[in-house]
């Protein structure tokens, strides 16, 4: 059978990461270039700002792929999960 009379598979790169996928890989950008993630990600939620993310990995701009709030709300979610996991 000749390669052109095969079918041909097209994959387009998932465009869409989850909100934990860009936190950890905000995270991972922000370590690997010596920050402090955590307070670098807390002075972003905080100010708005996105000069506290660095460009490395292009960190702020998936960073600004997601809004603060929805931001804040996955870092309270986790939170409260883990805890509740602990008293169990």
């Amino acid at each position: 059978m000749n390669d052109k009379d095969q079918t041909q598979q097209f994959s387009i790169g998932r465009d869409n990461p989850t909100t934990e996928e860009i936190i950890m890989t905000v995270y991972d950008a922000m370590k690997e270039k010596g920050y402090d993630p955590i307070n670098q990600i807390v002075g972003y939620v905080i100010s708005g700002d996105p000069t506290y993310i660095t460009s490395h990995k292009n960190a702020r701009y998936l960073i600004r792929r997601v809004e603060r709030d929805e931001l804040l709300e996955e870092f309270v979610q986790f939170y409260v999960d883990n805890k509740i996991g602990q008293k169990k």
